[in-house]
């Protein structure tokens, strides 16, 4: 259904998109061939709005949820928005997507400090905010360069200019303006039409926008343009046959370091950074005010880069990155005649491999520790983002890593970590272990003297092999595949569907294991919540013995405070 201009919607406008830009990611990385060819500009939109969606979310959390207690206003929410995107900004285009965020939280934050508007005022708001975004943004970015990200901006706000009616229609109005003018950008940059796609950045700015029309107007609006990726062949066709040319050439010439930090430093300060930085290198779009900056650069000499940052202020998360590490020298191997490294050995040295594990309970952290797993521990109601998980692989110091993300709600996070991973140089695979139990599994069968490929594979069918399953009491009155459930019911969830209603734990879990076991199983992994006594484990132990032959079973005390009861049968 429609809705107003006000705190839930930008909430609500920050989880569709970037559950949008979680589908479309690995189509935008594809044709990312501008400013560089370095196929990331989804992946950094990606971890930029998911910064901002979590900034949302605590602005959310910090105030109480009681009846009659006050909610975070729209000018909370917007500029708590503009902040966590600030600071999460990746890349060029995520930078620039952080200054129109920014732009746009200026007029609407100003709005809702106001009291907040209605109607027609929140239709105009709009368009205001889209225009002053617009603004920033060219502000913020030294050498603009149309058929980008910038022009797409451009046209969804003169599109959202041109529109009459309520906040809905102006949004969706914004969104087909910057639909049509992304297919326009092969026309304006000779980079795109012999590439034959359109902006990676304007692709994600449209994506980001769809998110916003279906927010406010209740309906999802039409597809972006179609994202052709770019293939690597060395004799492929041409593209575009109209243009006669082939695929573009993505060893050009240009800077070899991309430099991004935040800073605090006033403006003038900023200043006089933008004139030194616009000396050293290209790309260079520095966003933020109030004494916090984030700035990105592309340059030759990356240290000469954080020197002027330091001049100007206080520079840190400085991270850079060689555009050419991975293309150019991929997972290096071991020197002939030298032992491998573990994740453990030496500072500086990079092991071979190393595994990262997301786990929901101490007791787990400590099995996956012990197993020689980097643990990324989580907590009910806050997964880890993506930008966690990346900074988990750089923990784990390997040239090669494998993620399990043990959670099917974590696939875009892990795949968002995996790719800036791999911009980063190092060899990463995902698993896609939706379960604690899978991520057992699949540990158990890790061999770091195996190749790459095969350790992967060995892992990935042992997950694969391991059905999962979990106990949770439901906390209000709902349907479920099972029927209806009240309030403080115990759930069975099979494979992630709810195949059990119960009133108690230890009849219902058993009655999960026999429908499980029923097609076949040789072991079974009982994980115990922080609450549930052991004397649970060996009522079940003895169901598993006495009731299905042959069938050995292993116990953990995992310590999960979000299920009472993990299930794994292999």
């Amino acid at each position: 259904m429609p809705h107003t201009l006000d705190a839930d919607a930008v909430r609500i406008w920050c989880g569709l998109a970037l559950d949008a830009l979680g589908r479309a990611r690995e189509d935008i990385d594809a044709i990312n061939v501008y400013p560089v060819a370095d196929g990331d500009t989804g992946t950094n939109l990606y971890l930029t709005v998911e910064s901002a969606a979590q900034a949302v979310d605590a602005a959310f959390d910090s105030h109480p949820v009681s009846p009659g207690a006050a909610r975070p206003s729209l000018a909370d929410v917007v500029r708590a928005m503009a902040h966590g995107a600030l600071i999460g900004a990746r890349g060029n285009s995520g930078t620039i997507l952080a200054q129109l965020l920014r732009g746009m939280a200026d007029v609407l934050a100003e709005d809702g400090d106001g009291g907040g508007t209605g109607g027609g005022d929140e239709a105009d708001g709009l368009r205001r905010a889209l225009r002053r975004a617009v603004e920033l943004a060219y502000l913020a970015v030294a050498h603009p360069v149309e058929g980008t990200v910038l022009t797409v901006a451009v046209a969804a706000a003169e599109g959202a200019e041109r529109a009459t009616g309520d906040v809905g229609t102006v949004a969706r109005a914004a969104y087909e303006g910057a639909r049509a003018a992304l297919q326009a950008t092969p026309g304006q940059l000779d980079v795109l039409a012999r590439a034959g796609v359109v902006d990676a950045g304007g692709y994600g700015l449209v994506t980001v926008l769809g998110g916003l029309a279906e927010a406010l107007s209740g309906e999802a609006p039409a597809a972006p343009p179609a994202a052709p990726a770019i293939p690597a062949p060395a004799s492929a066709s041409p593209l575009r046959a109209d243009t006669g040319a082939g695929p573009v050439d993505c060893s050009a010439d240009g800077p070899a370091f991309e430099v991004i930090y935040l800073l605090e430093a006033g403006d003038g300060a900023v200043a006089g950074l933008r004139e030194r930085l616009d000396a050293l290198g290209d790309s260079l779009v520095i966003v933020g005010g109030d004494g916090l900056w984030n700035v990105h650069v592309h340059v030759d000499d990356a240290g000469a880069a954080v020197e002027a940052g330091i001049q100007a202020g206080r520079p840190y998360r400085i991270r850079i990155t060689h555009f050419g590490a991975p293309a150019e020298r991929g997972p290096a191997a071991p020197e002939p005649g030298r032992p491998e490294r573990r994740p453990d050995g030496p500072s500086g040295e990079r092991a071979t491999r190393a595994v990262v594990a997301v786990v929901p309970g101490d007791g787990l952290a400590a099995l996956c520790a012990e197993a020689g797993a980097t643990v990324v521990a989580t907590e009910p109601g806050k997964p880890p983002g993506g930008s966690e998980l990346a900074e988990a692989i750089r923990r784990a110091h390997a040239r090669e890593v494998v993620l399990l993300p043990n959670d099917a709600e974590l696939r875009h996070p892990a795949a968002a970590a995996a790719a800036q991973a791999r911009a980063e140089g190092v060899r990463v695979a995902v698993i896609p272990t939706r379960s604690p139990v899978q991520g057992i599994a699949a540990l158990a069968v890790h061999e770091p003297a195996r190749s790459f490929d095969e350790d992967v594979v060995a892992m990935t069918s042992a997950a694969g092999a391991t059905r999962c399953a979990e106990l949770a009491v439901a906390e209000h009155r709902s349907w479920t595949m099972a029927g209806v459930c009240q309030a403080g019911d115990v759930l069975g969830l099979i494979d992630g569907d709810v195949a059990v209603i119960g009133t108690e734990l230890a009849p219902t879990a058993e009655t999960v294991l026999d429908r499980m076991l029923a097609a076949g199983g040789e072991m079974v992994t009982l994980v115990l919540g922080a609450d549930l006594p052991d004397a649970m484990a060996e009522r079940l132990e003895r169901h598993v013995r006495e009731g299905h032959f042959a069938v050995d079973t292993v116990v953990y005390r995992g310590g999960q405070p979000s299920s009472p009861l993990i299930i794994g049968v292999e």
